[in-house]
C-alpha cells in the first residue's frame, strides 16, 4: 500500500505568526481574560491544520467564528461531541465485529470472502472526516489536550467533567491519514490470524521411540493451549509420563521460536512430528522426512520466518503513525504514555522489583522441594499452588463438562455464576443481560460494548464433548473483563470515561474472578489454604509474565533502533534478548543448567498484539492491590464501585481504590507471608 508523504509539518498551512495574530484578535473580541485559553486553542488546532482545510485566513476566520467563551456553551459542546462519537464509534465497532466474526468464532472453515471482509475497517475514515468536518478542529480550540504529566500533577483536584473533557482530547491528540490508520489494522489482523489459527496436532507427536504421549484428537494453539496443557500435568500422579509431556511441549515451544519447526506439521493431522529430531513422517507410516534444515520433502521444510515476518509487518504499520503523532512519537511511547498512563520507565521498575525479589528466590527453592528435581526451564508455569492443584485434569474436565455441555448451558448459567460470586439476583441478571457468549476461533477473549445499548461478548473455546476445565478457566477470566466491561459503560456518568485506565486493570478484574474457578465447581480448600496458595501462585505468575514483559518491552526497542532489520534478524534478536533476559533474572533462581533458555519468546501477544504483554504482569500487581479491599467487605458491591470509577489515570485510580499509588509491595507481602506459614514446605502439591 502507498502511503502518504509522513510530514504533517510539511503540510501544515499556519506559521506561528498567523496564529498569534489570530489569538491576539480573539482577545480583542472575547477579552483579555481568556487571553492563555485562547492562546492553547490556537496553538492545537494550528498544529493539525493542513493545507487541504485552508488558508491562513480560512483559519483565522474559522477560529473567530468558533471559540466559545461562555461555559454554557462550552458544556453543550462537550456533551454533543459525547453523545455522537458513542453512537458512531459503538456502529462501527459492532459492523467490525461483524466483519471479523469468521476468524475471532469457530464458525467453520475459514473462506476467501471471510479473510476480504476481514480486511475491511471503516473506523480509520471517522477521525480524518472529524477533521475534514472541522469538528476536531472546534474540540481543539475549545478544550486542551493534556499531558500525562500534567495529568498526573493536577488530576487529583479535577471534578468528573474535567476528566472527562481531558479523556475526550485524546482523541484529536494526533491527526493520522485514513490510509495509514488501514496499514496498521491490516498487519494487526494478519498477525491476529496467523497465531489464531497455530494449532498444534499433539496426538500426532511421538517421542525418540516413536511413541504418541498425547490421546487422540487434542488439539493445541499456541502458545497458549501449549502452555496449559504443560501446567496441567503438574497434578498427574504418574510424574514419570508427566515430565515426558512437559518436556516435549518445551521442545515444541523451542522448535517454534526457532522457526525450526516443519512449516506442514501446524495444524496437520496427517502427518507425526518428532520434535526432538524435528523429523517428520505420514501418518500412515513410511521414511522420516528431514527437518530444520529442510532436507528432503513430505513436509520437511521448515516454516521459514513468517511468525518474526508478522511482527515485523506490524512495527512497520505503526511507524508509519510516528511522524503524526508528535507528543508521543514512537508506538512505544503512544503505549505507555497514551495507553497505559504509566511512564515506561516506571513500568519496567516495577517488574524489576518482582524479578529481583528474594520471596522469588525463596518460592523457586520451595517448588524445587516440591517437584523434588532441578527446575527445568518450562517450570516457569508450575500450576501447583493453583486450587486446581489436588485435582487431576480428567475430574476437572468431567465436572465442567457435566455442568457446561453447550456455551447456550454456560450463557444460561451466567446469572447463577453471577450470584455464586456474591451478586444481588437482580444485579445478577442485569450483568447477564449484557453479556453475550460466544465459541472462539482462538483461545478466547473478551469484547468489549463501546454503546451502551450493545452488549459485551464473552469468547471461550468449546471442545466436542463440551466445555472442558480450561475452557471454563478462560471463560471466568474473560467474564471477569466483561463484568468490568459493563460496569465501567453503562454505570457511567461520562462516556469519555467509560473504562479503566489501562489494559493492565481490566486483567486485573479479570484474574480476579479466574482465581475462583474451583470455588466454583465446589473444589474449593478451606480459605485460609486457598489464600496463601493463590498468594505464591500469583508471585509466581508474576515472576514469569515480568519476566516475558521485558523481552517483549526490548524487542521493540531493537525494532525502532534496526528499522531495516529483516525477518530473519528479527528472529536471532528475539531469541537473544530472551536469552539475555533469562539469564539476568531467572538463572540465579533456575540454575546454571538453564542457561540460555529460550523459552520467554514462545508468547503469541508478542506476535500480534504490540506490547500488551506488560498488562499481564500488571495486572497481578494491581489485582493484588485491591483483592485485599475485595476481600474487607461486599465483593460485588466494591468489585461495582471500583469499576465505576472510570478511565482516569492509573495513579488517579488506585488512589480512589485503596488509598495509595501501584506498587508491588502488597503482592510481595502476602507471599511472604504464605512462605512464612508452618508446615509449608512439608506440602506435597505439585
Amino acid at each position: 500500500m502507498a502511503l502518504p508523504d509522513p510530514s504533517p509539518r510539511a503540510r501544515s498551512a499556519i506559521t506561528a505568526e498567523v496564529a498569534r495574530q489570530t489569538a491576539d484578535a480573539l482577545a480583542a473580541k472575547h477579552g483579555s481574560g481568556h487571553a492563555e485559553r485562547i492562546r492553547l486553542g490556537v496553538e492545537q488546532a494550528a498544529r493539525h491544520w493542513w493545507a487541504e482545510d485552508g488558508g491562513a485566513g480560512d483559519f483565522s476566520a474559522f477560529c473567530l467564528a468558533n471559540f466559545l467563551a461562555d461555559e454554557a456553551a462550552l458544556a453543550k459542546c462537550f456533551a454533543r461531541v459525547e453523545q455522537v462519537l458513542e453512537q458512531v464509534d459503538g456502529h462501527l465497532f459492532e459492523a467490525r465485529r461483524e466483519l471479523t466474526t469468521p476468524l475471532d468464532l469457530d464458525t467453520g472453515p475459514l473462506s476467501q470472502v471471510d479473510r476480504l471482509f476481514a480486511d475491511v475497517d471503516l473506523a480509520p475514515h471517522v477521525d480524518e472526516n472529524l477533521f475534514r468536518a472541522r469538528v476536531a478542529f472546534v474540540a481543539l480550540l475549545n478544550f486542551p489536550v493534556h499531558t500525562l504529566g500534567e495529568r498526573l500533577a493536577g488530576g487529583a483536584a479535577w471534578d468528573r467533567e474535567t476528566w472527562a473533557r481531558s479523556r475526550m482530547m485524546d482523541r484529536f491528540a494526533a491527526r493520522v491519514p485514513a490510509e495509514v490508520q488501514q496499514h496498521v489494522s491490516l498487519a494487526f489482523t494478519a498477525a491476529e490470524e496467523y497465531v489464531g489459527s497455530y494449532n498444534i496436532r499433539m496426538d500426532r507427536l511421538i517421542d525418540a521411540q516413536g511413541r504418541p504421549l498425547f490421546p487422540p484428537g487434542l488439539r493445541l494453539l499456541s502458545h497458549w493451549g501449549l502452555r496449559d496443557e504443560l501446567a496441567a500435568h503438574y497434578a498427574n500422579s504418574d510424574r514419570r509420563a508427566a515430565l515426558a509431556r512437559q518436556r516435549l511441549i518445551a521442545r515444541v515451544m523451542e522448535r517454534i521460536v526457532r522457526q525450526e519447526i516443519p512449516a506442514a506439521v501446524v495444524d496437520n493431522p496427517e502427518l507425526l512430528w518428532e520434535p526432538e529430531s524435528n523429523r517428520v513422517r505420514p501418518a500412515g507410516g513410511g521414511e522420516a522426512a528431514g527437518g530444520a534444515g529442510g532436507a528432503g520433502g513430505d513436509g520437511g521444510e521448515r516454516e521459514a520466518d513468517r511468525r518474526y515476518a508478522h511482527l515485523l509487518a506490524i512495527c512497520r504499520a505503526v511507524r508509519q503513525v510516528d511522524p503524526y503523532s508528535p507528543a508521543a512519537p514512537t508506538y512505544i511511547a503512544r503505549k505507555f504514555e497514551r495507553e497505559r498512563q504509566i511512564p515506561e520507565r516506571e513500568v519496567e521498575a516495577l517488574l524489576v522489583s518482582v524479578l529481583e525479589a528474594p520471596e522469588a528466590e525463596r518460592l523457586a527453592r520451595l517448588i524445587e522441594r516440591r517437584l523434588g528435581r532441578p527446575l527445568e526451564p518450562f517450570d516457569i508455569w508450575y500450576s501447583g499452588f493453583k486450587s486446581r492443584a489436588a485435582h487431576g485434569e480428567e475430574e476437572l474436565d468431567a465436572r465442567t463438562r457435566a455442568l457446561y455441555p453447550t456455551l447456550e448451558r454456560f450463557q444460561a448459567a451466567v446469572p447463577e455464576i453471577l450470584e455464586r460470586l456474591g451478586f444481588a439476583p437482580d444485579k445478577a441478571r442485569w450483568l447477564a443481560e449484557r453479556i453475550m457468549v460466544d465459541p472462539a476461533r482462538g483461545a478466547g477473549h473478551a469484547l468489549p460494548a463501546i454503546r451502551r445499548q450493545d452488549r459485551a461478548h464473552l469468547r471461550t473455546r468449546l471442545g466436542r464433548d463440551g466445555m472442558d476445565y480450561k475452557g471454563f478457566n478462560v471463560a471466568l477470566h474473560e467474564m471477569g473483563h466483561n463484568v468490568e466491561q459493563v460496569f465501567s459503560l453503562n454505570g457511567i456518568d461520562h462516556w469519555w470515561l467509560a473504562g479503566v485506565p489501562n489494559t493492565a486493570f481490566t486483567e486485573a478484574f479479570a484474574f480476579v474472578f479466574q482465581k475462583r474457578d474451583t470455588e466454583l465447581l465446589g473444589l474449593a480448600p478451606p480459605a485460609e489454604e486457598a489464600r496463601r496458595a493463590d498468594a505464591l501462585g500469583t508471585l509466581w505468575n508474576t515472576f514469569e509474565i515480568a519476566g516475558v514483559s521485558l523481552v517483549d518491552m526490548q524487542v521493540w526497542h531493537w525494532l525502532y533502533d534496526h528499522p531495516e532489520a529483516a525477518a530473519a534478524e528479527l528472529r536471532q534478536a528475539v531469541l537473544a534478548i530472551a536469552r539475555d533476559v533469562w539469564n539476568r533474572y531467572f538463572v540465579p533462581l533456575f540454575g546454571a543448567a538453564t542457561r540460555d533458555a529460550e523459552i520467554l519468546a514462545i508468547y503469541s501477544h508478542m506476535i500480534a498484539y504490540g506490547l500488551y504483554l506488560p498488562d499481564y504482569a500488571l495486572g497481578h500487581i494491581i489485582a493484588s492491590q485491591v483483592a485485599g479491599r475485595l476481600r474487607e467487605g461486599d465483593f460485588a458491591g466494591e468489585l461495582e464501585r471500583l469499576a465505576r470509577q472510570g478511565r482516569l489515570t492509573p495513579d488517579a485510580w488506585m488512589q480512589g481504590a485503596v488509598g495509595g499509588p501501584l506498587s508491588a509491595r502488597p503482592l510481595l507481602d502476602e507471599a511472604r507471608q504464605a512462605l512464612d506459614a508452618p508446615g509449608l514446605s512439608s506440602s506435597a502439591a505439585g
